[in-house]
């Protein structure tokens, strides 16, 4: 019985020894561009490159103040310790916030949106809002023209301009 358990004891020593063991994610952190510098962050934070691409934008609704426009629901980060990383879909918004506790995430946050900022409103000054940490605390983008109906134009009064207009026009015109 005794020999029985030590065998068995030696073959799960033997097993685990030979498991390689999980990689740890690298949290490799650089400005990943998606429309022009500054605008976007690749955060890795799963091994084997994987991770998140955080869409940076700039929120300048405010007089003469440019500050972050957070979007919490970054894309998908492939191999972000490649030579090519590149983003599709999306990730979590869990590993978003879990990304931005870390202060070397946020201090590059501060970085790249502050050089966005410069780049889109140069005149403004820069103001650093913290990024939400839970989902309670994110905000809505509101956008002016989905929301005040006013604004709009209903698309059958449209239509029905344009087909009068066509209609006004003198023919071989």
């Amino acid at each position: 019985m005794r020999r029985g358990m030590l065998l068995g004891g030696w073959l799960v020593l033997a097993l685990v020894a030979c498991s390689a063991p999980a990689e740890p994610p690298s949290w490799r952190l650089f400005a990943l561009q998606r429309y022009q510098p500054h605008d976007g962050l690749a955060v890795v934070n799963q091994p084997d490159g994987f991770g998140l691409h955080i869409h940076l934008e700039t929120d300048t609704s405010f007089e003469g103040v440019c500050r972050p426009r957070w979007l919490p629901d970054p894309a998908r980060l492939f191999n972000g310790n490649g030579s090519k990383p590149f983003s599709s879909g999306l990730a979590d918004r869990a590993e978003f916030f879990e990304a931005v506790a870390r202060r070397d995430v946020r201090d590059l946050l501060a970085k790249e949106l502050k050089a966005l900022c410069l780049d889109r409103a140069p005149q403004d000054r820069w103001q650093w809002t913290e990024p939400p940490r839970t989902a309670e605390q994110v905000v809505p983008v509101q956008l002016p023209a989905l929301e005040e109906g006013e604004l709009l134009i209903s698309p059958v009064e449209e239509l029905r301009r344009v087909e009068q207009l066509l209609m006004d026009q003198p023919a071989g015109e």
